[in-house]
């Protein structure tokens, strides 16, 4: 959509009819020199009239009216016409939403139902977390995944494709066979730390079906330096007990769930604990963290402006160099 920035401008179209008309306001009623034989200069102006005179009105005519144009562009360019683009919405509104998520070996276990179906919880987790990121289009988002290791795959951003895109190829024992959800923890504070969004809107949802049993950062630790940073943790604790008790039956060792510690992580930083053992229960978690951490809907957009002045002035400057052109014609032939 095209539109001009200072309108008004228009009223100078005006100024050159206004200009013209000053002489005739002067002259009237006052003193004027009368010349008796004026209309022996009509006389020889119409003697010596023919075809020079015809073709020379004509150019007169010509060179005013590409004159006139030319200040017409002058104007439109002075009221700065702009090319308004599609809104795009401030990046600086919104909350930052980090996902901390554990892909250990343990993450393989089937113990997830679906239409009489069982899944893994890695395929489960996929699934849910997917759908969460694309309800928050408001929002930054950043995830985390640790194994053995944390590694940051994504850092907080609105491109939720990219992050959608990393949800898809994660697997299972990428960042190795045991639990680091201290470094993880860790991790993840040092992101949001360097996030200038308040802290009130800063959140982490870590999620793990297992125990701290490796990394150099203790559960404990991980806790304080949460507590210390004022960032809410939201703890997701997965996996089915009894199906974990059927396969110690089997003698499978499985660490099991520190519910305790992750309780204890989100109290100390004012968030939440949720426990799934299903699938409709891991969906039933994210769409109660999305109802306790509500979206800001409120319409912040800006609207991208291209300037385009230059063309007009540009039009007027084709105009001027064409009137230039007549008038060295008409010279020529005269």
């Amino acid at each position: 959509m095209i539109s001009f920035e200072y309108p008004y401008m228009i009223w100078l179209i005006l100024l050159p009819f206004l200009i013209r008309l000053l002489p005739a306001l002067k002259t009237r009623g006052g003193r004027a020199l009368r010349i008796p034989f004026v209309k022996d200069f009509k006389n020889i102006k119409n003697a010596s009239g023919g075809l020079f005179n015809k073709q020379k009105n004509k150019t007169f005519s010509a060179s005013k009216t590409l004159l006139w144009l030319v200040y017409a562009c002058v104007v439109l360019a002075l009221m700065k016409p702009v090319q308004t683009g599609e809104p795009l919405r401030l990046q600086n509104k919104g909350r930052d939403i980090l996902l901390i998520t554990d892909i250990s070996t343990s993450m393989l276990e089937d113990d997830f139902l679906y239409q009489g179906r069982r899944l893994e919880r890695m395929e489960a987790v996929r699934a849910v977390v997917s759908d969460f990121v694309q309800k928050r289009t408001t929002d930054r988002m950043g995830l985390i995944l640790f194994g053995t290791r944390a590694y940051q795959q994504v850092p907080l951003t609105f491109d939720k494709k990219a992050l959608l895109d990393v949800l898809a190829m994660m697997q299972a024992g990428m960042a190795g066979q045991s639990t680091s959800i201290g470094d993880a923890l860790a991790l993840g504070l040092k992101n949001l730390s360097q996030s200038k969004t308040d802290k009130n809107k800063q959140v982490i949802v870590l999620l793990t079906d297992g125990e701290n049993n490796d990394g150099n950062i203790s559960f404990p630790q991980a806790i304080k330096l949460a507590k210390e940073e004022g960032i809410k943790v939201y703890t997701v604790g997965i996996g089915s007990e009894q199906f974990s008790l059927m396969k110690n039956l089997f003698g499978i060792s499985n660490s099991g769930l520190d519910e305790q510690s992750l309780k204890q992580l989100a109290d100390q930083t004012k968030g939440q604990f949720f426990k799934a053992d299903n699938l409709s229960e891991l969906i039933n978690v994210y769409r109660e963290i999305d109802k306790l951490e509500p979206q800001d809907f409120e319409e912040n957009l800006i609207y991208p402006k291209k300037q385009l002045y230059y063309w007009p002035l540009l039009v007027g400057f084709v105009l001027m160099c064409f009137g230039v052109f007549l008038k060295t014609v008409w010279t020529r032939r005269r």
